[in-house]
């Protein structure tokens, strides 16, 4: 079973520019598709308004867990929570770690989701492909993010 997921993408962007849009609730919220409430802060829950068409009746929830500036940004959450009747709040998170590294071209960063082999098995096969392809589409939404305004 699949426990990992690993996005690498390399960005035409400086690696604070990169740190900036993953690290500013407002740059965040506008690729993530999320209005967020507040600023990220270690140790601290960060909440927001999901945008994303189609979900616009969800909040979205993460536990700030490191940001080391320009080098790695994590939080915890439970992993495609969609459904507002269910309380989810029983179950482990998973863990999103973004790392960057500077490259020749800009900044090379990786998205590391972890953590799906704890959850109740039902949940584990609907949120692990979902993730999946979520990610699959925040990469594409935060290279275009950055590069545009690099």
């Amino acid at each position: 079973m699949d426990n990992r997921i690993e996005k690498t993408v390399e960005l035409k962007a400086p690696v604070s520019r990169v740190w900036r849009a993953l690290t500013d609730h407002r740059e965040f919220g506008t690729w993530f598709r999320v209005r967020m409430d507040g600023p990220f802060k270690p140790g601290e829950v960060a909440r927001g308004q999901i945008t994303h068409p189609g979900y616009e009746h969800l909040r979205w929830e993460a536990v700030v867990q490191k940001m080391e500036p320009e080098r790695l940004f994590s939080f915890t959450w439970h992993p495609y929570a969609i459904d507002p009747n269910q309380d989810y709040s029983g179950e482990p998170p998973t863990l999103v770690e973004f790392t960057l590294q500077e490259t020749a071209t800009g900044t090379l960063l990786r998205i590391v989701e972890t953590g799906f082999d704890k959850l109740p098995p039902k949940r584990r096969l609907e949120a692990f492909p979902m993730n999946e392809k979520g990610w699959s589409q925040q990469v594409k939404n935060i290279a275009q993010h950055v590069e545009q305004s690099a």
